[in-house]
């Protein structure tokens, strides 16, 4: 039986043994039909095929060679294989064929070897190649199956890339790992050149969101061609994109040209730097901006593609958690400064106020009912809830400091405890150090940083004893803390703002010693905006009686003493006595007194130098310079005019007095002396430390 396509019918013996007739074609019956359809299937292979001789030379192709490499099929027929491959690897292919072509296999070529096809219009691609021999009527020829595996190549570009950036983040990531803050901003420095040359850009700019709202440049990287960065805050030279990035989180620019025409600042930066794109990206962390991160390009444009953006985006979150995790620890560590000057404020105040506790304050209050005091309670009074600075004058003695703490318990500024200096009381070299505070190593000694009692008076009182004794340099320091509150630690060149009330005390004339030049006359006019006149015990007789039972209490109860009356002598001689020492002399003579002489009824005798003292200048009209006149002439004749050694004047006065210049020896040894020939010239003294008075005294003759 014969089927429809000519097909004999043969015997073909079954596996299991059994004979079984079925339809089988044979070769000889199909040898046309090969030939139809082999050329078929070469002709529509899915791949690029072609077929060379042994000299290379192009002999069938098919269409899929023509689409890949762009020539038509008569073009190649003929042509040697190399015009399909690029010049460079011609040479070295000819000699690879010769050696194929003695000894032909099948052989891939195209894994790990970077094999590309050059298309008609120049154009390279990377391509795969398997060759192949075939043998035909003892001839051989070569099959060549061509790939392009462009697509293979970008993915496994991509991929590589992918894993390049990953191990870049990760590193990065790493690097700000358990970074000290005062390092970090060169780690990022570090990252910005790393991402930059990673990813062909040529400048990378960080800048900071300030709480003005100013964007600081941190930190950048600038490469070779590059404008460098100039400017201060981006928002000078772009502010169009600044506030774009800001607004809308990241602003792609591929070319000056695109920016819209309100952007016409930005654009004249980019086109006069040369900047051929910029891609900016807003720092924040939880909705909070922190900063911009800026990418930019000169030397080529380059578009932003999704894949560039999503991992500079990457970049960009880590840096945000860098300088969010930096703000924190400076906040940290300011918070941590804050507190450690916190205490050691209070250790200050702590060691200040066990000093004050250890003082001895006579009185809780002003004691007195005259009307000279009651005057001064009332401007007390009056100033104390206002920050006026206030300016206190009076007599040694006088309370001074009582009244300003009396001002100072009346102020809303009581809560906190008043800082007293005595200006006096420390030298030119120390009075700036305890007055403004200082650093570690200011001066010879200074081992650690101190607070001033400026600072510790900062929403407090502070009461300046002395305040004519300060020296003339430290004068324009202090009038600057009483004008605008600011002033610098000792070795230190950071500005300290302070909200201290201001008390000062003096028992000098300030106005004549701004006349004389020893006190600067605007400091002098800020001090005294509201001067009270504290007036001497001496005009205050009616309150003497009542100063008397308040500090014989008071000693009373330290002496374990009931005194439950005053002698009316005694109380008559003290209201008698000038008390030149005021209220501390008063003090003085009573707690003397209460030792001498026991007894519930105090009773008390001036002593006689005291006594000579008060009755002479109420008898006489003598000056205070005419009684230490006498003093010193007493003295001289008191040591038969011996001025230095043994026995002199100077053992005789108790003092480190030094009476020379004797006019000649007569006159030393000579107790009748001529005192009106006794002048500056014959006695030059410096006794109980008046040394110029004294000088004044002994120029003006005897009358």
């Amino acid at each position: 039986m014969t089927n429809s396509v000519g097909v004999t019918p043969s015997k073909v013996q079954d596996p299991s043994g059994c004979d079984e007739t079925r339809e089988q074609a044979t070769p000889r019956e199909f040898a046309i039909d090969y030939q139809l359809i082999f050329p078929a299937l070469f002709e529509q292979a899915p791949g690029a095929m072609l077929v060379a001789d042994p000299e290379g030379r192009i002999l069938f192709l098919n269409a899929q060679i023509e689409e890949l490499f762009g020539y038509a099929r008569n073009e190649l027929f003929g042509q040697p294989l190399e015009m399909l491959m690029p010049a460079r690897f011609r040479g070295k292919h000819s000699a690879q064929r010769a050696s194929y072509a003695v000894k032909p296999t099948f052989r891939p070529m195209g894994r790990g070897l970077d094999l590309y096809g050059l298309r008609k219009d120049g154009t390279e691609f990377p391509v795969e190649i398997s060759l192949s021999p075939l043998t035909v009527e003892s001839k051989t020829v070569f099959t060549c199956a061509i790939r392009d595996i462009s697509e293979r190549k970008r993915i496994e570009g991509l991929l590589q890339s992918q894993l390049s950036f990953e191990r870049m983040m990760s590193r990065l990531s790493g690097a700000f790992m358990n970074v000290p803050t005062s390092e970090v901003d060169s780690r990022i420095n570090e990252a910005l050149k790393t991402i930059a040359e990673a990813s062909g850009f040529d400048r990378t700019c960080l800048s900071k969101l300030n709480p003005s709202g100013r964007l600081s440049v941190e930190c950048s990287w600038v490469g070779p061609g590059a404008q460098g960065v100039t400017f201060e805050d981006a928002r000078d030279v772009c502010p169009w994109l600044v506030e774009r990035v800001l607004t809308d989180g990241i602003v792609c620019v591929s070319a000056p040209g695109e920016l819209p025409v309100e952007a016409g600042k930005d654009k004249e930066y980019m086109i006069g730097t040369g900047e051929k794109s910029v891609l900016g990206i807003a720092l924040a962390v939880g909705g909070k901006l922190l900063g911009l991160l800026s990418f930019a390009t000169f030397r080529e444009a380059k578009e932003w593609s999704a894949v560039v953006v999503s991992r500079m985006k990457q970049v960009a979150d880590v840096f945000s958690n860098v300088l969010e995790r930096k703000q924190a620890n400076e906040e940290l560590q300011e918070a941590y400064s804050r507190i450690e000057e916190l205490n050691k404020r209070l250790e200050q105040e702590n060691s200040y106020l066990r000093q004050e506790i250890q003082l001895e304050h006579e009185h809780s209050d002003v004691v007195g009912q005259s009307a000279a005091i009651r005057d001064v309670l009332k401007q007390a009074e009056q100033v104390a809830m206002t920050d006026t600075v206030v300016l206190i004058q009076g007599e040694t003695g006088t309370g001074k400091e009582l009244l300003a703490r009396t001002i100072h318990n009346l102020s809303n500024r009581r809560s906190r405890p008043m800082v007293k200096i005595n200006c006096a009381a420390l030298p030119a070299t120390l009075i700036e150090s305890e007055l403004f505070g200082r650093e570690k190593g200011a001066y010879t000694g200074a081992l650690t940083s101190g607070v001033g009692r400026f600072e510790l008076a900062d929403k407090s009182t502070i009461f300046l004893d002395e305040v004519g004794e300060l020296p003339m340099e430290l004068q324009p320091k202090l009038l600057r803390v009483i004008q605008e509150g600011e002033f610098e630690r000792l070795g230190s060149s950071k500005t300290h703002r302070v909200d201290a009330r201001i008390i000062a005390a003096t028992n000098r004339d300030l106005s004549a010693a701004v006349t004389e030049g020893r006190f600067r006359e605007d400091l002098y006019y800020r001090l005294s905006v509201f001067p009270i006149s504290l007036p001497p015990l001496r005009e205050r007789t009616k309150d003497i009686e009542e100063l008397v039972w308040h500090i014989l209490q008071d000693l009373g109860k330290r002496m374990g003493r009931n005194i439950k009356g005053i002698q009316s002598s005694t109380m008559k001689a003290f209201q008698n006595y000038s008390w030149p020492g005021n209220i501390r002399e008063l003090r003085n003579v009573i707690e003397r007194n209460l030792i001498l002489n026991s007894g519930p009824i105090f009773r008390a005798k001036l002593p006689d130098a005291v006594s000579s003292r008060a009755g002479h200048m109420h008898a006489s009209s003598s000056s205070m310079q005419e009684v230490e006149r006498e003093h010193i002439l007493r003295v001289l004749r008191t040591t038969a005019w011996r001025i230095r050694g043994h026995h002199g004047s100077s053992d005789a006065s108790g003092t480190e007095a030094d009476y020379a210049g004797i006019a000649d020896e007569e006159t030393q040894h000579s107790e009748k002396a001529d005192a009106s020939n006794i002048s500056c010239k014959s006695l030059k003294c410096r006794t109980f430390g008046v040394a110029e008075r004294s000088a004044a005294l002994l120029q003006r003759p005897f009358k």
